[in-house]
């Protein structure tokens, strides 16, 4: 039954963005729930990472509701009597409603990408035209499943960081992903033949952030942003002692190391230190790619907004080791990663479209003797 609840709460969030569309919007309304339900996945991605930095992930250690009920109220007596048994533990009423509305919204996104995915298949049924292939938001429910399959295993298996790290790595998959759909039903602007090149390097761009976004997650799911105390050294030396293999080490449960001990301050220094170190070569990169082609005219905005997400990310990043990782600071450094890889993939897009384009005209150009 409190499943059944658990929809209607969904449906009920959903309907908020939904009626907007509705109410609001007089033309190009599928394209615009898109770009409506991107953002609101942009949202989700950051409260996600409040929820993981409030300690709130097992605010109610079931999925998908809490002590089998539909929400904290109905559960108030089984949150209370944790709370009792354990005052400092993972379960008080305040983490139990952070959890909750984390999977409210979650399943409000879920239920608007199903509500797309219908619309395209029977516009493509009806003969009707499409501003997309329907395959596109099909895939996106594909993963929105595979997404809430690993956020049900992040609460069951108790917060495993390989877990944690995947479930936040497909959230952005998702978000990023949405980015490039609602993109595609967007009219692009006049191209330049300019625009079609660095192909290789916006590639290379967005493969150096992903591989950075991911040493982040491992860092925050590890809770290992402390591991160093200071900048530009790491607890007072430029190379501590440090242990990649148990930092590394994927498959073991949060805080332990793969013999069941207390996993050490070398592993957590190991899992830190690496994520600042490769944050050089990526800062570097993306602030000398974005500059150059800044210069072309069409591309000039997103990476004037690559450029500024960058540096606010080094002084986030910065800010969490000096001001000893303070909750908002923290949120800002996860939405700014969020925001930097929807950045590089619409750069990606906007390229390689261009390229396209630009290969298309060359093709149906007549050959002149």
């Amino acid at each position: 039954m409190f499943v059944v609840e658990l929809a209607l709460i969904g449906a009920a969030v959903a309907l908020l963005p939904l009626g907007w569309i509705l109410l609001r919007v007089r033309s190009d309304r599928y394209r615009k729930l898109a770009w409506l339900t991107m953002f609101l996945t942009l949202d989700l991605v950051m409260f996600g990472g409040f929820t993981r930095l409030t300690d709130s992930g097992l605010g109610c250690p079931d999925w998908p509701g809490c002590y089998a009920s539909s929400s904290p109220f109905a559960a108030h007596a089984s949150i209370a009597a944790a709370y009792a048994a354990m005052p400092s533990g993972p379960v008080s009423v305040m983490k139990a409603w952070i959890e909750m509305t984390h999977r409210y919204f979650a399943m409000a996104i879920g239920l608007l990408i199903v509500l797309m995915t219908a619309i395209a298949w029977i516009r493509r049924w009806r003969g009707q035209p499409l501003p997309a292939s329907p395959w596109w938001p099909t895939a996106l429910l594909a993963l929105v499943l595979v997404q809430g399959a690993f956020g049900a295993w992040t609460v069951t298996l108790k917060l495993q960081p390989v877990i944690v790290t995947t479930h936040l790595l497909l959230g952005l998959g998702l978000l990023a992903a949405l980015g490039l759909f609602a993109a595609r039903m967007t009219p692009a602007p006049q191209r330049e033949p300019a625009a079609g090149r660095g192909s290789v390097a916006a590639l290379v761009a967005l493969a150096l952030l992903i591989v950075q976004i991911a040493l982040g997650g491992w860092v925050s799911t590890n809770y290992a942003m402390l591991a160093c105390t200071d900048f530009p050294t790491c607890n007072g030396q430029w190379v501590p002692p440090m242990d990649f293999a148990q930092g590394f080490h994927l498959w073991r449960a949060l805080g332990l190391d793969t013999n069941g001990e207390v996993i050490t301050q070398d592993a957590l220094v190991a899992i830190h230190w690496t994520h600042r170190t490769f944050a050089i070569i990526v800062i570097a990169y993306l602030l000398g790619w974005a500059w150059r082609i800044r210069r072309v005219k069409t591309l000039t905005r997103l990476a004037d907004g690559v450029l500024a997400v960058v540096v606010l990310q080094f002084l986030t990043g910065l800010s969490n080791i000096v001001l000893q990782w303070p909750l908002p600071v923290a949120v800002a450094h996860n939405g700014g990663a969020a925001i930097l890889l929807l950045l590089v993939v619409m750069l990606n897009w906007r390229i390689a479209s261009s390229r396209a384009a630009a290969a298309s005209s060359a093709e149906s150009s007549p050959v002149t003797a």
